[in-house]
C-alpha cells in the first residue's frame, strides 16, 4: 500500500482534471476528442508525481474510466492516500504571532487537516487576517490588514471568482539604506472564507512566493 502522498492542492487539481474528462465522456460524441481529453488530463495528473511510478499509476488510473460512478469511485479510492496538513495546536499558532497577545485562533477541532493547504482566519476585532503554512519544512505565519470588498473577484491563491478581501501584509525586508520608519506592504485579493479557498486551490506557487516576500529578510 502506498503511504499518503497527495497534498490537498494536488487532490483539487486531480478532481479538476477528472471533471474535465467526465464532461467529455458524457457530452462529446467525437471519440477522437474524448481520447484527446483523456490523454491530456492523464498527463496533467501524473506530472504531479514525477518521482514515483507507483504513485503515477495510482493517480492516473482514472483515465481508463468513462461513467460518473466510475469517476466517483476513483476519487473515493484516493482518500487513504491524502497527505494531511501537519496538525498544529492553538498554542503553536499563538507562537507564530507573538505580538498579538489576545489572538483568537480558529477552532482546531473543526478543521479537516486532509482538506487544507493552509490555515487561514480573520479576527474582526483587530481587522486582521492570519495565514499559517508549512514552508520549507517549517510552520510560518503571515498576518495583515484586510478590507472587505463585498463583491466577488479573483483570489490570488486559488484563482477562482469568490468573495474576497484585500489582504495587505508588511514585508520584513528592507533596502540597505532604508530609514528606521521604512515599510513596504504587499496587497492581494484573498478569499474571505479559507475553507472555500482550500477547496479550490490547485497550486501553491503563488502562496509560497507571497510568504517568501513577506517573511524573508
Amino acid at each position: 500500500m502506498v503511504n499518503p502522498f497527495i497534498r490537498n492542492h494536488q487532490y483539487n487539481h486531480i478532481k479538476k482534471q477528472v471533471e474535465l474528462l467526465r464532461r467529455a465522456c458524457n457530452t462529446v460524441s467525437d471519440t477522437k476528442v474524448v481520447e484527446s481529453v483523456r490523454y491530456s488530463t492523464h498527463d496533467k495528473v501524473t506530472a504531479l508525481f514525477p518521482d514515483s511510478a507507483e504513485e503515477r499509476d495510482l493517480v492516473g488510473s482514472f483515465a481508463e474510466q468513462s461513467t460518473v460512478e466510475q469517476f466517483q469511485h476513483y476519487l473515493r479510492s484516493l482518500e487513504p492516500s491524502l497527505l494531511a496538513f501537519e496538525q498544529v495546536t492553538e498554542k503553536q499558532l499563538q507562537k507564530l504571532f507573538p505580538k498579538n497577545k489576545k489572538l483568537k485562533a480558529p477552532a482546531m477541532q473543526a478543521i479537516d487537516f486532509r482538506r487544507i493547504t493552509y490555515i487561514g482566519w480573520m479576527d474582526i476585532a483587530t481587522n486582521k487576517m492570519f495565514l499559517a503554512y508549512h514552508l520549507d519544512g517549517k510552520l510560518v505565519g503571515v498576518e495583515g490588514r484586510f478590507t472587505r470588498l463585498n463583491k466577488k473577484s479573483t483570489c490570488f491563491l486559488c484563482r477562482r471568482q469568490e468573495e474576497v478581501a484585500l489582504f495587505s501584509a508588511v514585508t520584513r525586508s528592507k533596502p540597505a539604506n532604508a530609514t528606521s520608519d521604512y515599510y513596504k506592504a504587499i496587497g492581494n485579493y484573498l478569499c474571505v472564507d479559507s475553507r472555500t479557498c482550500n477547496s479550490n486551490i490547485t497550486d501553491v506557487s503563488a502562496l509560497e512566493k507571497f510568504i517568501h516576500q513577506v517573511v524573508d529578510k
